[in-house]
């Protein structure tokens, strides 16, 4: 891949994205970044064999077309959210508009449209069992939910972000 121009973008006929077409040098820097986000664009450079400005600009169309992101991953336990839950979700119709209405909502995190016995999954964070609950009302009140089932976690045991890449 060049370094002048972006990752091409794979797209289904709707126009949906469904990959990018990354070379072994983007791949190396996203599998770096996914054990060490911090890593300085000096350091990447030195392991991929590219200046400084070069890394720099790679992981900015990288961030630019969606490939990944650099967040902090915290640990909602310590931040005040003790209560964590994957809520399954049933509904009718256009399951893309439940997505998004559940996807709006600040304290899920995460949405997935499925097959099997649900039709979307949603993880939340919570305050606690009051503030679940509250949440669980709205998710229900979203147009064409007609069911939902809690699976409240217990205990953490793997959470990882360095799958690396294909």
């Amino acid at each position: 891949m060049s370094d002048e121009h972006p990752p091409p973008v794979r797209q289904t006929p709707s126009g949906r994205r469904t990959g990018v077409n990354l070379d072994e040098t983007s791949k190396k820097i996203i599998e770096l970044l996914q054990a060490d986000g911090r890593r300085s664009y000096a350091a990447l450079g030195k392991a991929v064999g590219l200046s400084e400005a070069a890394v720099r600009q790679r992981v900015q169309r990288l961030l630019e077309a969606g490939v990944m992101q650099i967040v902090a991953v915290t640990d909602p336990l310590s931040l005040g959210f003790p209560r964590q839950a994957m809520i399954g979700v049933k509904c009718e119709g256009d399951l893309t508009a439940v997505a998004d209405a559940l996807a709006a909502i600040d304290e899920i995190d995460y949405v997935v449209i499925t097959a099997g016995s649900f039709d979307l999954l949603a993880e939340l964070v919570c305050e606690n069992d009051d503030h679940l609950l509250e949440l669980l009302g709205r998710i229900r009140a979203v147009p064409t939910v007609t069911s939902t089932e809690s699976f409240v976690y217990l205990k953490l045991r793997k959470q990882i972000y360095s799958w690396g890449t294909r």
